[in-house]
């Protein structure tokens, strides 16, 4: 069977949910969660307006995903996120047992990957998707703030 939904499908709707971030005057960072090549949550950072420094797109998307699951376990689930999850994110993604990670840019000063192997064993990660893009929203977002 030939499907229309690859990594790069879900990750455009990750993007699309970091512009709304963008558009809210929040770093712009969006998540979705998929199983069974259906989204089942979109999230995008909070933090500005929930006042809330653990109001990531990852930790919103997450705790969607468990509610529309019924469970705290979001096995047989993809993560899609615009930027690598930080320090924080990683944890919560091990603690999920999420199956599968993947992002766009490289978060070079927070990343979850320079404190080492952070995710769940079972986790497998797959990072540059859409990094441009991902990549590029950040840029004009932090451009502007300097203005």
């Amino acid at each position: 069977m030939i499907t229309p939904y690859n990594d790069e499908y879900f990750m455009k709707q990750a993007l699309l949910e970091a512009q709304k971030a963008f558009e809210q005057d929040e770093i712009p960072v969006g998540a979705v969660v998929v199983a069974n090549e259906r989204i089942i949550a979109r999230a995008h950072n909070l933090t500005e307006k929930l006042t809330d420094v653990t109001a990531h797109a990852e930790m919103q998307a997450i705790t969607a995903a468990a509610d529309f699951l019924g469970g705290k376990y979001l096995k047989g689930c993809t993560l899609y996120v615009t930027l690598e999850p930080c320090v924080m994110c990683g944890g919560a993604l091990y603690w999920s047992q999420v199956d599968k990670v993947v992002f766009g840019a490289f978060d070079e000063k927070r990343g979850a990957s320079l404190k080492g192997d952070l995710y769940h064993p079972k986790t497998k990660i797959v990072s540059g998707v859409m990094e441009a893009d991902c990549s590029e929203l950040m840029k004009t977002f932090f451009a502007g703030k300097r203005k």
